[in-house]
């Protein structure tokens, strides 16, 4: 099981860190993703990051601003989001898939949606 959490209000600039916590199983042969959906709009891919090797993976609105690690220790994805926009507005959902992915239906495991707010 995924739980997304973090988000609230923010400024345009400001920043926040969301947190996927899993629990249930380990995750050291998956990728966890973020996606968003803004309304009206499709879910998109936002970041992803391999937790066997780290490595990460960005959609090109958020690169450089946005950074995705994980903490082993507590089995959680975070996602750092820094000069926040308020297009970056959505409700950001975590997924977890054995292998590496962009797209919605490669994920088969997701977390309840937080909810991203940007005011200009």
């Amino acid at each position: 099981q995924l739980q997304a959490s973090g988000g609230g209000l923010v400024q345009a600039g400001g920043s926040l860190r969301l947190s996927c916590a899993a629990s249930g199983r380990t995750f050291s042969r998956y990728t966890i993703a973020w996606f968003r959906q803004a309304p009206g709009k499709e879910r998109e891919f936002v970041a992803a990051i391999s937790w066997s090797d780290s490595m990460t993976y960005y959609s090109n609105s958020v690169k450089g601003r946005f950074t995705v690690s994980r903490d082993s220790a507590k089995n959680t994805v975070h996602l750092q989001m820094n000069g926040l926009k308020p297009e970056d507005t959505a409700v950001y959902y975590c997924a977890a898939n054995p292998v590496v992915g962009t797209t919605v239906p490669q994920y088969e495991l997701w977390g309840q949606g937080t909810q991203v707010t940007v005011s200009s």
